[in-house]
């Protein structure tokens, strides 16, 4: 390294190879903006779709021959998106994706590449042969950038022949033992389901240093100091103390804790929840939604026998009953995942649909679970593929619903463990 800043101070001109080993750890530092920030998606794309391979082709061919930019610059490209796509495969497959890790990783290597000593090339000297006749030397040029294309072509399509994301799949087929769809960490840029346009109706990536209040309360609309779901006959309080939010993530801790609730019960747990409901029976709910794609990114925990965590909706003008869309359940299991619809129908008969998907770790990572609500059907995705559909319109509910993730303990199973944790990456809400 002394050698290469050596050289940049002899030649000014040569401060391209510290621009290059820089713009990794520029695009690192985009990816602690916000997840659909322009800033944030243009310096991270820049970096992936040039650098790395600008970096690798530098050291591979120190000096180019006149009319050799462009195949060289595609040559790049190339190398660049292999390099991105061989990085994320990795991850992915270790289950430690995430988008920083890859830009960490090819920021790294970028580095190391931009700043390495490059073979300085040979002066130049007649070839061992004699002085070339008519067209030897424009041969071999001619060669030489056939062979940089043909090689350009061969690693796009290495870097485009990985396994589709998010190819659709029966929902009633086999299960799929590692997941597809969208990075768990990454929300969806457009939500599957519809042609027609989305915006945001409500995002939070939990990068802040507490909960945004604005958004969410810790408990159930009957709140006094706490709440349960006595309906379940579950074994928690749930409690605001339960409920952080660091480095990047909500976190929802279950503890084998004796408490006291404001109904004058003891429970042998306190947990942690969150809604976009009210702080009391009397107050305004915080958000209701009406249709649209609820997702959330969500690792389930580890420990998982007597745990009951849930993401769901329920309705907002009766603070609860039917009906209720589950967008995931876990019930005593991190393999298999209940999507769930509860309701009836305007004449009064049950309207319930049900599917188990697994077996999944998804206690290894982060996945994606989503609903597309629309008048005229609902879809369940779990990492981009759906896997329940009811298009009966009778069954689809058209009121307004709060949004909530809990965890609660002891529904059917007692605990093996003394405390859980459920972990959720981003939670948003798309409507037309």
């Amino acid at each position: 390294m002394s050698r290469t800043l050596d050289a940049v101070r002899r030649h000014p001109g040569s401060r391209w190879p510290l621009l290059l080993a820089g713009s990794g750890w520029i695009a690192l530092a985009a990816t602690a903006l916000p997840a659909a920030g322009p800033l944030r998606v243009a310096a991270v794309t820049a970096f992936l779709l040039s650098c790395p391979g600008a970096a690798a082709v530098r050291v591979a061919r120190p000096a180019l021959r006149p009319g050799e930019w462009w195949s060289t610059a595609v040559l790049a490209v190339a190398v660049s998106a292999a390099l991105t796509a061989l990085v994320t495969e990795t991850l992915y497959l270790a289950r430690q994706f995430t988008a920083a890790r890859v830009v960490l990783v090819l920021a790294v290597l970028t580095t190391a590449l931009a700043l390495a000593v490059r073979r300085e090339p040979p002066g130049p000297s007649e070839p061992p042969g004699g002085p070339e006749g008519p067209g030897g030397a424009a041969g071999r040029g001619r060669k030489g950038r056939g062979r940089i294309w043909m090689a350009a072509a061969l690693l796009t399509a290495t870097a485009c022949g990985g396994p589709a994301v998010g190819s659709m799949q029966d929902p009633g087929g086999p299960a799929s033992t590692a997941p597809t769809g969208l990075p768990a960490t990454e929300p969806p840029a457009a939500p599957p389901g519809s042609p027609r346009p989305w915006h945001p109706a409500l995002y939070d990536d939990f990068t802040g240093h507490g909960l945004d209040s604005a958004n969410w309360t810790t408990c159930y609309d009957w709140n006094q100091n706490g709440c349960t779901n006595a309906g379940n006959r579950e074994s928690e309080w749930y409690r605001p103390g339960q409920v952080t939010v660091a480095d990047g993530a909500l976190t929802l801790t279950a503890t084998r804790r004796a408490t006291t609730g404001s109904d004058g019960k003891t429970y042998p747990w306190t947990s942690g929840m969150v809604s976009t409901g009210r702080d009391n029976w009397n107050a305004q709910p915080r958000h209701t939604f009406t249709y649209g794609y609820v997702a959330a990114a969500i690792q389930a925990p580890a420990d998982s026998t007597g745990m009951f965590p849930a993401f769901w909706l329920l309705p907002a003008a009766t603070r609860g009953g039917l009906p209720e869309i589950d967008v995931a359940e876990f019930i005593n299991s991190n393999r298999y995942v209940d999507l769930n619809l509860h309701g009836r129908t305007p004449q009064g008969q049950d309207a319930n649909a049900h599917q188990r998907y697994g077996p999944v770790d998804f206690a290894a990572g982060y996945h994606v679970f989503g609903v597309d609500w629309e008048p005229d059907g609902i879809t369940w995705y779990v990492d981009g593929t759906p896997r329940l559909q009811v298009t009966d319109p009778a069954a689809i509910p058209d009121t307004p619903m709060e949004l909530l993730i809990n965890l609660a303990v002891g529904f059917e199973e007692a605990p093996t463990t003394d405390t859980a944790q459920l972990h959720v990456a981003w939670i948003g809400v798309w409507q037309h």
